[in-house]
């Protein structure tokens, strides 16, 4: 039987600790908690589920400070969790089955979902190195958007799934206050760090010095292959919103050049003709996202509406204002597989019957 510990950083986190917590205390043998400042009962919570709780003085750190956890921990595999993290009940199961299966391995790549419809299916999830193995090469490394490099036996476990289910969510300039520190040190960034520092960039509004940093990274050509399509479909964002259509396309068309057309791309691509009026251009790419593979094991952010729902209402949209209704109707079936409870869906359904196109 493998042992788990459980390793996690926290600060001011009352609010959910307790319920990942007591989450936890299903599958984890250990639970280390590091507590990085709070003020508010955080420690009491921890304190009434593990006597392991330790305080770790913030350096602008979240890869020390995780290592500090992980040095911590006395079980053969870690895992780590955020504190607005869950493990539901059918994955639980799973990490209990896989505690006691005897094969051996050093990474366990399981999914982690951070954004969920109204019926809290997920939609946006990717592959994240969820539980590993208790050595020192496998330690996290970067001050923001911290990762641990998976090597050693490396496998992906589809039937463990963490929700990120953050409410609240608002984006703060924590990680972007980091980075610029790190420059004020003069820390020279690698091709990673760089992509995420464009990244914070653009979610605080300073769009003119993501598009530098966005358009640098991906002229260096070291970045990572999902790094780099990432980084032209976020640069597209950016000139969208600078209202520059020519260069946000030309942004999206730049990722071919890395590999396969994904369908976050596609989709976008074809929004590009839909705000255009080109609706039978619109419409090719559209189909072109709504074929397209998911490959959820890549490493990259999968936006699971860009490759289904999304791209099914545009097609009904755009065959409505071609004129040809029955692909029109063929397409809000299918969008209305996808979600029947989506509001455009309904809104949709109700044109139809309107307009005596579908039986009432």
């Amino acid at each position: 039987m493998k042992k788990l510990s459980l390793c996690m950083i926290v600060k001011n986190e009352e609010d959910c600790l307790e319920n990942c917590l007591k989450n936890a205390s299903e599958y984890a043998d250990e639970i280390i908690i590091v507590d990085t400042g709070s003020s508010d009962k955080s420690k009491e919570i921890a304190q009434k589920y593990t006597s392991k709780v330790f305080d770790f003085v913030w350096v602008d750190d979240f890869s020390k400070a995780r290592n500090f956890a992980f040095d911590k921990a006395e079980n053969e595999y870690i895992i780590w969790l955020d504190s607005d993290d869950i493990v539901p009940e059918k994955s639980v199961q799973s990490i209990k089955k896989w505690k006691k299966d005897k094969e051996e391995c050093d990474v366990v790549m399981c999914r982690y979902a951070t954004s969920f419809d109204e019926n809290f299916n997920p939609i946006f999830q990717f592959y994240r190195e969820r539980i590993v193995k208790n050595n020192k090469n496998l330690r996290w490394h970067d001050p923001v958007h911290e990762i641990i490099i998976p090597s050693g036996k490396i496998i992906y476990n589809e039937d463990i799934i963490v929700f990120h289910n953050k409410k609240n969510k608002v984006h703060t300039d924590r990680n972007l206050k980091i980075y610029q520190s790190l420059i004020e040190r003069k820390v020279q960034f690698t091709p990673r760090q760089k992509f995420y520092y464009a990244r914070e960039l653009y979610y605080n509004g300073l769009i003119d010095q993501a598009i530098n940093q966005f358009s640098l990274f991906l002229s260096e050509g070291k970045g990572w292959k999902e790094n780099n399509i990432e980084a032209c479909l976020n640069l597209a964002k950016c000139y969208a919103k600078k209202n520059d259509s020519h260069s946000a396309l030309t942004a999206l068309l730049g990722s071919f050049v890395y590999g396969i057309p994904k369908g976050e791309i596609l989709y976008e691509i074809g929004n590009h003709f839909f705000q255009e009026k080109k609706y039978e251009i619109a419409a090719y790419w559209y189909n072109l996202a709504i074929t397209a593979k998911i490959d959820t094991q890549s490493g990259a952010f999968v936006d699971k509406n860009s490759y289904t729902l999304y791209p099914a209402l545009q097609l009904c949209v755009c065959y409505y204002k071609l004129g040809d209704i029955e692909k029109a109707y063929h397409y809000h079936l299918i969008s209305k597989g996808f979600n029947e409870n989506d509001e455009r869906v309904k809104f949709n359904e109700k044109v139809f019957k309107n307009k005596n196109l579908i039986n009432n």
